[in-house]
């Protein structure tokens, strides 16, 4: 961060997702709801999953990136582009669909995985660029640490603790775990949109300390965007967070199921080339 001023963020809203049971071995909450694109520029959307082998079967993607965390169970992933492996609790799966991957997401045999999924939108220059997996392993992550506090950077950056992980938009995304009675402030560009979730605990955040508790969600309230910007969290309890923030793309977004586009026509193309097997070339 530079030496001009840094802008407390406060906490826009705070909701709880309600889970829905979806078929016997899927449950599903809709932690940013699909449809407000303006608001969570450059997030699409994200869903908490628990389920188990079989829910999802092979599908496409265009367009978009998807990021997996893996909360609970062992997460099985396969694509067309010859990439397959194993994720495990913590780690992080950073998959770029771009021009096109048709890819399956699995639990192993007899588990049952609780995951959160976020859906990065890609700009226009980066709608149709080649496909990549990016498997995000937590301990290989680099960390910061201060007192009561450690926080795991999986994208971005966090007081200068700086991931490699390969961005077509500036994202930021950290794993914030505190001891009880520990603060720390996490450092952000005045321009990003960002959220967190609280994965386990209670603590207070932002500007007016609002309380948050685990299974909630928090938008960040707008900051100028010429500005740095930070957002302070203190636990009450042992608590762990993660926090998603990107850099608005600020485009036209037109979706249909699994293909993000910027126009009709796009998505029109996608679906042929899709249904014409070019998906997987």
């Amino acid at each position: 961060m530079s030496n001009q001023q840094v802008v407390q963020r406060d906490i826009k809203r705070v909701w709880h997702p309600e889970p829905h049971q979806n078929s016997p071995i899927h449950t599903a909450a809709m932690v940013l709801e699909p449809g407000r694109t303006a608001e969570y520029d450059p997030f699409l959307l994200m869903a908490e999953d628990w389920f188990q082998q079989g829910t999802f079967d092979v599908h496409p993607h265009r367009g978009i990136e998807t990021v997996t965390y893996v909360i609970e169970g062992k997460l099985q992933h396969y694509d067309n582009q010859a990439g397959n492996g194993e994720l495990l609790p913590g780690d992080v799966q950073w998959m770029t669909a771009g021009r096109g991957v048709i890819h399956k997401e699995d639990p192993a045999p007899g588990e049952c995985v609780h995951s959160l999924q976020l859906w990065v939108n890609l700009p226009r220059e980066h709608k149709m660029t080649a496909p990549r997996y990016q498997n995000l392993r937590s301990q290989d992550m680099p960390v910061r640490r201060e007192a009561g506090a450690v926080i795991r950077v999986f994208s971005g950056a966090s007081a200068g603790i700086q991931a490699d992980t390969k961005n077509h938009v500036p994202v930021t995304m950290v794993e914030i775990t505190l001891e009880a009675g520990a603060t720390v402030s996490q450092d952000l560009p005045g321009s990003y949109n960002g959220f967190l979730y609280v994965l386990q605990g209670r603590g207070v955040f932002g500007t007016q300390q609002v309380a948050a508790e685990q299974g909630q969600a928090l938008q960040l309230a707008e900051a100028d965007e010429n500005a740095d910007s930070e957002i302070t969290i203190s636990a009450i309890e042992p608590t762990r967070v993660l926090l998603y923030a990107g850099e608005p793309v600020r485009e036209p977004v037109v979706a249909y199921g699994p293909f993000v586009m910027n126009t009709k026509a796009e998505i029109a193309q996608a679906i042929e080339d899709y249904q014409s097997g070019k998906f997987a070339q």
